[in-house]
């Protein structure tokens, strides 16, 4: 099978820690596509660039349908587009948000969140009220790290990861900790053997969760609201997104 994992910033080296992440969990005969989108933010760090990175990931999900892609994962912790890339295909479209979620879900009766900038933590009660787990995340925290910095000083991220990491699960009584950013996936084990906790990382819990879909040949709902989208012309800058075969 062949998932296409897209990473929706621009940052190449991103994408391809990304990938390694991707293929520690990958079966045999899986192929792992690891694709940063052709345009949009270096990095997502507010509703702004969640909102401009969007296009980019509907663009790399187009191209995806043509290539013959199995599923897709959607390597940022917002979940980026995500709805709308479900109308676009019936292979299963995973956010690794979600997929964190229900991987946590099972490890625990609760589980806390360690992101990166504070600013990024509205969004992540909105996806954990959204996907129905309001009542398992007991923490919500930020380690005040830049997203680029995971890249540009993972050693120094690490440590505030790790820090903020413990404090949580002090104070709330986590039973395990879900990774607030699809960058952080490369601390995922060492995080794990330092805590003595299950650490979730979102990249391998969506990966993991596409291939068991595929295998079970359970796809995304063609009827109701996923269904492709109506044809509509578009205007300006999005025209290149007009979905001409769309049902009218």
């Amino acid at each position: 099978m062949k998932i296409k994992v897209i990473n929706p910033n621009t940052t190449e080296a991103m994408t391809q820690s990304i990938k390694h992440a991707a293929l520690l969990v990958a079966e045999d005969g899986t192929t792992i596509e690891a694709v940063s989108p052709r345009m949009g933010p270096v990095s997502i760090e507010s509703h702004y660039d969640e909102a401009l990175a969007s296009l980019g990931v509907l663009d790399e999900i187009r191209r995806g349908e043509d290539e013959g892609t199995d599923s897709y994962v959607i390597a940022c912790f917002g979940d980026p587009g995500l709805d709308a890339a479900r109308e676009l295909t019936s292979a299963p479209v995973l956010g690794i948000a979600e997929a964190a979620f229900h991987a946590a879900s099972f490890t625990g009766r609760s589980f806390g969140i360690v992101t990166t900038l504070s600013r990024t933590l509205g969004r992540a009660r909105d996806l954990v009220d959204a996907y129905g787990f309001s009542k398992l995340c007991v923490s919500y925290a930020a380690c005040e790290i830049p997203v680029l910095a995971l890249e540009n000083d993972p050693q120094t991220c690490y440590r505030k990861l790790e820090t903020e990491s413990k404090k949580v699960l002090a104070e709330s009584g986590a039973d395990s900790i879900v990774l607030g950013c699809a960058g952080m996936a490369g601390m995922c084990q060492r995080l794990t053997e330092a805590l003595h906790v299950p650490v979730i990382d979102g990249v391998e819990a969506a990966v993991s969760l596409a291939q068991a879909l595929v295998r079970m040949k359970i796809r995304t709902s063609t009827t109701g609201e996923f269904a492709l989208p109506p044809a509509k012309p578009g205007v300006g800058l999005l025209q290149p997104f007009t979905l001409d075969g769309a049902d009218s």
